[in-house]
């Protein structure tokens, strides 16, 4: 179960590094390469960093690859109610619930937002 889940996310990180849109470009802040989340409630771009693989306990924030200009998008962000620091879930079997087949890590997003990629 783990290591389904960590393939998943292995996965999900592979594809987001390919897509050439989803990266942080190099600027003046000193930001790396790092993914790019497009947070929908603030219609703002947030770099990320990914931390750990987490177990499936307490309360993750859905997070959905291959949408958004950034290919990563999800609803709240920093300061939203609702944003619950970084704990992501991605549907891995694209079922809609949370359950062992999924994704969960720790990728807190690294503010301030933007408003481009």
């Amino acid at each position: 179960m783990k290591v389904k889940s960590l393939f998943v996310l292995t996965a999900m990180i592979g594809a987001i590094a390919f897509h050439q849109t989803a990266l942080a470009k190099e600027r003046e802040t000193g930001r790396s390469t790092g993914p790019v989340v497009y947070v929908i409630a603030q219609d703002k771009f947030y770099d990320s960093i990914v931390l750990a693989d987490l177990p499936a306990k307490g309360r993750f924030q859905q997070l959905f690859p291959g949408e958004g200009p950034s290919g990563l998008a999800t609803e709240y962000g920093p300061g939203d109610v609702g944003y619950l620091g970084g704990r992501w879930w991605v549907d891995g079997n694209e079922n809609g619930e949370m359950d062992e087949e999924d994704a969960y890590f720790l990728c807190p997003l690294l503010g301030p937002g933007r408003d481009d990629i």
